[in-house]
């Protein structure tokens, strides 16, 4: 069980760890949140036009209503550079609960699972709602933070200088433009589009109702692509000691 647990947590944190950041000492740059922004025009998909030191493909954003008023999920969903490099078709979709400021809407906090440091702020510092984004996230550690910026677009494509307008105005609180990796949109699969791996990981993960549930029928695939999505761990712990006690019976 607990080699079970193991695996399935490293795999989790391993995927985890390739979300793009860079990493400074001190304390968060201060970013002007938008002024006048509305979440409500902003739900719904977004692409990933360039965002910090990331190697991952196909990666979008899309925001919808949480459970009380100024609260809201955010899931990303991309093609894990990880697998991708081992040739594995897959889809990655890790979800975080983002909450408004009652006072400024477009600063937020935004909190994701296997994020042992805790929340990040949230910041959209500009937006048309309709054609791009640009959003800021900071992390404080301890005598550091960690830091993202990301360039957002309703389509999978944004025109040179709208890039370029979003560009100079990260520059204004020290993002280095040569620090943002162009992501690939192309020969991306549709959302309902079937992968051989499917990771989904989300506030209920790790809860203590579905501790870990992250890999269903691992092993079955191995030669051809492994299956992976948020299944329970407490299945699997079941399964695993109804084998044991079917050999503990055996004469």
């Amino acid at each position: 069980m607990k080699s079970c647990v193991l695996v399935i947590a490293t795999f989790g944190a391993l995927l985890a760890s390739a979300n793009g950041h860079t990493y400074h000492l001190g304390d968060c740059p201060i970013v002007e949140p938008m002024s006048g922004f509305q979440m409500s025009k902003f739900l719904g998909l977004w692409y990933g036009i360039q965002k910090t030191s990331t190697g991952s493909r196909c990666l979008t954003y899309n925001f919808t209503l949480g459970e009380e008023p100024g609260e809201y999920l955010l899931e990303q969903v991309s093609e894990h550079p990880v697998l991708g490099v081992a040739s594995v078709d897959n889809k990655y979709h890790y979800t975080g609960q983002l909450k408004a400021s009652s006072e400024v809407p477009a600063r937020m906090s935004v909190k994701f699972p296997l994020n042992p440091a805790g929340k990040s702020s949230f910041i959209v510092f500009m937006t048309d709602y309709e054609t791009y984004a640009g959003v800021y996230t900071c992390q404080k550690l301890p005598a550091s933070n960690r830091r993202s910026a990301t360039i957002l677009s309703r389509t999978k494509t944004l025109e040179k200088v709208v890039v370029d307008k979003i560009r100079n105005r990260m520059s204004m609180f020290g993002v280095n433009p040569f620090d943002l990796s162009i992501i690939d949109q192309s020969k991306c699969p549709g959302a309902a589009d079937e992968t051989n791996v499917d990771v989904n990981i989300n506030p209920e993960t790790f809860s203590s109702q579905n501790i870990a549930g992250v890999v269903r029928k691992a092993g079955e695939k191995i030669g051809d692509g492994i299956e992976v999505a948020a299944d329970g761990i407490s299945k699997v712990y079941h399964g695993l000691k109804e084998k044991k006690d079917d050999v503990d019976d055996m004469p």
